[in-house]
């Protein structure tokens, strides 16, 4: 079964006899990477493209996830770099996603946009994949990562960061991570039937809980360490583990209302 990684910040050069790819869809174009590792086949796509040149708000999250389906991408592990509404969760740790709050304005949710003309609401009962976390928290500990639990994310539409009020709101609401990337990537992995799954990598505290300003010199750091680490455990995780949709439900297409 092919699997994906989708990184943010570079989660690059992960395997070997790397060979460029362009895939067209009726979204775009997307270019990634075709790896070898192992005997497997692995898809590794650039969420903000190879130089990290686009902005969370210029992803074309339709053309990747699109692009991935085409090549036949059942599984999909992913990273996302956040901030932290939850004093309990600090910078250095990483949390699995659970559950996202969406506070995007401008961006294409759906691969369901009534061009067929027929108005369709999937559900979304479960935005990431029950098995894939299970299997992260387990392997988490063998890689020296500290492992802070399931995290509710907020997806913020970027480029900038939040204001303190705006955090204050999430953190009433229940969100204990944010970021600009993760929504709407997992609801159209979801509506493919895919299973996702996205480990938040905490750069830093968001605005309103530290009384130091966000240094983005520090959030480099600290992601530089973290994803060397997680990505190591998702090599792990595809080499050893049998990734399949026998465990999950993610396979079954999505009950429409």
């Amino acid at each position: 079964m092919k699997v994906a990684i989708i990184g943010g910040t570079g989660v690059y050069d992960i395997g070997e006899n790397a060979k460029e790819h362009t895939v067209s869809t009726k979204y775009g174009s997307v270019n990634l990477e075709i790896v070898q590792l192992g005997s497997k086949e692995v898809i590794f796509l650039p969420r903000h493209g190879k130089s990290h040149s686009i902005p969370p708000h210029k992803i074309n999250y339709l053309a990747n996830i699109a692009a991935l389906k085409e090549l036949g991408v059942k599984i999909i592990l992913a990273t996302n770099l956040v901030g932290s509404c939850n004093p309990e969760i600090e910078p250095g740790s990483i949390v699995v996603l659970k559950d996202f709050l969406d506070f995007t304005k401008q961006r294409p949710l759906t691969f369901f946009d009534g061009e067929d003309g027929i108005v369709m609401h999937p559900t979304m009962d479960s935005p990431y994949c029950p098995n894939l976390n299970r299997i992260i928290e387990e392997k988490s500990s063998q890689y020296g990562l500290n492992y802070r639990g399931e995290a509710v994310y907020v997806g913020i539409e970027g480029p900038r960061f939040e204001t303190p009020a705006e955090i204050k709101m999430y953190k009433i609401l229940g969100g204990d991570v944010s970021g600009m990337t993760g929504v709407p990537e997992s609801i159209l992995a979801k509506e493919m039937c895919m299973c996702y799954s996205s480990v938040g990598l905490i750069s830093n505290y968001c605005t309103g809980l530290d009384v130091k300003p966000v240094d983005r010199h520090e959030i480099r750091r600290i992601a530089k360490e973290m994803r060397a680490q997680v990505t190591k455990m998702f090599i792990d995780i595809i080499k050893n583990e049998q990734l399949d949709q026998e465990r999950c439900q993610c396979g079954v297409p999505l009950p429409i209302i």
